[in-house]
């Protein structure tokens, strides 16, 4: 399964995980003089939660945190799009990009890491 940000490959395969989140209606309710109950406006489809988690595998510390700082250059406010197995998230906006667990393997260094993006805009 080839995962890739914008074209690039930039995540290692193993152990990854996407979560796609449910897709959001927003609505805005107001009450009326005179009128019993409240009147419920239907704004239509907003956007959706994906996460991703994985684990980065770097040969040293340097090198993990140029890996790092690459897919930090992502958190730009721009629209993405992730390709992971067969499937396409268009229009995501990566929020937050947490990396936890920190540890030394036989071949370098390894963190666990999780992303955070907003789906702009959900075909359905």
């Amino acid at each position: 399964m080839s995962v890739t940000l914008d074209g690039q490959v930039l995540f290692d395969e193993q152990q990854l995980e996407i979560d796609r989140g449910s897709v959001s209606r927003a609505s805005m309710e107001m009450a009326i003089p005179g009128v019993d109950g409240v009147l419920s406006i239907d704004m239509g489809v907003r956007g959706r939660k994906i996460k991703q988690k994985g684990v980065l595998r770097a040969k040293s510390r340097l090198q993990m945190n140029e890996r790092i700082s690459l897919i930090s250059a992502f958190m730009d406010g721009k629209a993405h799009t992730l390709s992971a197995g067969g499937e396409e998230f268009d229009e995501l906006r990566m929020d937050s990009f947490k990396v936890c667990k920190e540890r030394a393997d036989g071949s370098g260094v390894s963190v666990d890491y999780e992303i955070v993006y907003t789906q702009l805009k959900v075909q359905q």
